[in-house]
């Protein structure tokens, strides 16, 4: 069998110490494919393909059995707590 969720959430949690952390496993079980948001502190300064690149660096023995890897959030903490604030703070407006 392929890498599981639990081995990439694992292998990111213990390398990148990350404040939020999602993993979906979109291969049907398998391990083949997987999608990821990730925040952590280790990103600040970084671009966002150099913080791709660490999340691979992070998977490297998992990429070796994983096909597709989709990282569709990679961001630091204060860049992922304004979004969530703003959309806790939005006021609504009366007609």
């Amino acid at each position: 069998m392929g890498v599981t969720k639990e081995q990439v959430q694992a292998s990111l949690t213990s390398k990148l110490s990350p404040v939020h952390l999602e993993v979906i496993d979109t291969s049907g079980g398998c391990g083949a494919s997987f999608v990821v948001e990730i925040i952590s502190e280790q990103f600040e300064g970084k671009r966002l393909l150099e913080r791709h690149r660490i999340v691979n660096a992070a998977l490297e023995e998992e990429m070796k059995e994983i096909h597709a890897l989709s990282i569709t959030k990679a961001q630091t903490p204060q860049q992922w707590k304004p979004i969530s604030q703003d959309s806790a703070t939005t006021p609504t407006t009366e007609a």
